[in-house]
This record gives structure tokens, sequence and C-alpha cells, in this order.
């Protein structure tokens, strides 16, 4: 049996911002009883410490040596993840659009990649994991034996994010956030490390005008397929 083999399962859901992978990967992670990775929160974390700082967004060097020394740590709250940067509990704050739209140019960063990728597959751990990102199938985990490549239009991404923000009260511009939402996708499929694209192997799975559990139902399928997962 070969070293792949005795490891636990992953199951990785890749795609564009606001496609759902999050949600979709949080359900599939409870419905197993499976960690948990969500690899975006790395590089806001990493994002917020840089903005933090004041550091220049385009200076790989810098960007790489506040990967490299992260004070940060997961706890489970209440069901939910919480991130702590610091000591201080940052959950919201990640999730800013000035740090979504600073994360992005931070991930483009090859020195950052390679800084936080041997962290990404320490959650790798039994009884297995669900990881959810841009590059979990083709770079964080290409044994992977289940793959997903989530995606829905950006018009409609656009719409989910600017009810999002008006639930909370944010008011914000949905001709913005779609401008936004195409730059971010241009900045993700060009980047010269690790570009968004799905994996030879991952079955793409388009979620414009389906819900939620539509999508959970589909990916859960595959997983029985591919795993034999009774639960799933």
């Amino acid at each position: 049996m070969s070293e792949t083999e005795n490891q636990p399962p992953v199951i990785t859901i890749d795609g564009p911002s606001g496609s759902g992978k999050g949600t979709i990967a949080r359900l599939v992670a409870e419905k197993l009883g499976y960690s948990l990775l969500d690899s975006g929160a790395l590089y806001r974390l990493t994002a917020l410490a840089a903005l933090n700082r004041d550091a220049d967004l385009t200076d790989d060097a810098t960007l790489t040596e506040i990967a490299d020394n992260l004070d940060i740590r997961f706890e489970l709250r209440d069901g939910e993840v919480a991130a702590l940067l610091e000591g201080k509990d940052v959950t919201r704050d990640i999730r800013m659009e000035r740090v979504s739209m600073a994360a992005s140019k931070v991930a483009a960063m090859p020195g950052v990649r390679a800084a936080l990728l041997q962290c990404q597959r320490d959650f790798r751990r039994a009884p297995g994991l669900v990881a959810d990102g841009r590059d979990m199938g083709t770079t964080v985990f290409p044994d992977a034996p289940v793959k997903v490549f989530l995606t829905a239009s950006a018009e409609e991404r656009a719409r989910r994010r600017f009810e999002q923000l008006r639930e909370k009260g944010v008011s914000v511009s949905l001709r913005d956030l779609l401008e936004d939402i195409r730059a971010r996708d241009a900045r993700d499929m060009n980047r010269e490390t690790s570009p968004l694209a799905p994996a030879d192997d991952a079955v793409e799975l388009d979620s414009t005008g389906v819900d939620i559990d539509g999508v959970l139902q589909r990916v859960l399928l595959l997983v029985r397929d591919r795993i034999g997962i009774s639960g799933a």
C-alpha cells in the first residue's frame, strides 16, 4: 500500500470567489465529521497582517516574511470557526471587502504560497479533510480522491455577495461588486503560481440558479461514488 493510500482522504472544493464553495465545504465536513480547511482564511489573515503593518502588497519578500511568521490559530465556537491573529478575534475583519481584495493580491505572490503550503497540508488528519480554496486539488492535495470545481456566473456571484452585505446593513453598489469579482477572477486565473483552474480529474459543478441543498447532494453523491462513505 502506498503512502498516499495510508493517508486520510481529502475532498477538495475549489472555485472562484462567491461560488459557494465555503458554504458547501462546511456542510460536507459537518455531514461526514471531517476536519475543515478554509485556505482562503490563511491568505486573508496574511493580508490583514500586511495591511496592519502598511506593507507593500506587491513586495513578495516582505509578504513572505509576514506569512512565515504568522501568529494565528483557529477555535471552534458555537459550531463556527473563529480566526485569531496575534490573539485577537478577527473573524469578521478578514471578511471585509478591503481584506478580500488584498488577499487576492497576496495570494498571487509565489513566496507567500510556498510559505503557506505545508501549513495547509498539516490540516490533513483522520478521519478526513474537506479543503476549500482555489488550488486545493491542483497543488496542495493533488492526490485527493474527490475533487470538485464549483463555479457560478460572475453576475450570480455578485448578486449573492450584494444580498449578504445588504443583510448586514452594508451599503454597496452591485455594479462595483461585479467589477471587483471580475477583476479578482482575472488575477486568480492569470497569476503565475497556482492559477485558478480545475484539476484534470475534478468534477465541475455550476451552482448558478441551484440552491445550496441541490449542490450539497451532488457533492455527497460524488463522495459516495469515489470513496464509498455510507454516511454521505
